[in-house]
């Protein structure tokens, strides 16, 4: 049964995140893709997209896979906590004429795993340090993902610390629930090798770090 601690902290984060979705869309339209979603978008380009399935976790204002879709991809979902974001989303995929070959889901994926299609390639763009439980996270994931999995997270370093404290901080102040993680790169590479993955690339940019595995 899910906690009504959680259930708490899904809310604050839906309604922060919705919270910050015009700027997204702004910056979006400013500057385009941040450096490590292009990297993103490249590491999924090379096992190829052509009538791929896409799963997007925390898929925000839906940018990664209608880009994805527009390049040959066949369909995708996106979940997230926000509705703000994915109304954004939605608007997207509409004025791209993409609107019938994707799927919006609100919630947490953990909770919405087994309501999901499978999908080819899943992508996690900054949503690993969103999760206390990254390994529920990631389990709920692969079990929907046939063939790629894409994220990007936080790297470990004093810099990041830093930052992860202070948002936690100002959180508190707010009194939103929502906090943010920093999770061992170590251990999460090493559990999703155990899960039969093979790590085909990987890249820094900035504090972020973004890895692409594929299915052994």
């Amino acid at each position: 049964m899910t906690s009504q601690c959680c259930i708490q902290s899904n809310n604050d984060t839906g309604r922060f995140f919705s919270w910050l979705s015009g700027m997204n869309r702004w910056r979006h339209r400013w500057f385009g893709f941040e450096s490590n979603q292009r990297q993103l978008l490249d590491g999924i380009r090379e096992q190829g997209i052509t009538d791929a399935r896409l799963l997007e976790v925390g898929c925000g204002p839906g940018y990664l896979h209608q880009a994805l879709l527009g390049e040959g991809a066949a369909h995708a979902t996106g979940v997230d906590l926000s509705e703000g974001m994915l109304a954004i989303a939605r608007d997207e995929a509409a004025r791209q004429g993409l609107a019938d070959r994707c799927d919006y889901r609100q919630g947490d994926v953990v909770q919405l795993a087994a309501e999901l299609p499978q999908a080819d390639v899943s992508i996690l763009d900054k949503v690993v340090c969103c999760y206390p439980d990254w390994q529920q996270l990631l389990d709920a994931v692969l079990g929907r993902t046939t063939r790629v999995l894409a994220l990007s997270y936080p790297l470990d370093r004093a810099s990041t610390r830093v930052g992860v404290r202070f948002l936690a901080w100002l959180m508190s102040r707010l009194h939103c629930c929502y906090q943010p993680y920093l999770h061992d790169p170590a251990l999460i590479r090493r559990h999703l090798q155990g899960k039969g993955l093979r790590l085909d690339r990987e890249e820094q940019s900035g504090n972020w770090l973004t890895e692409v595995y594929v299915r052994c």
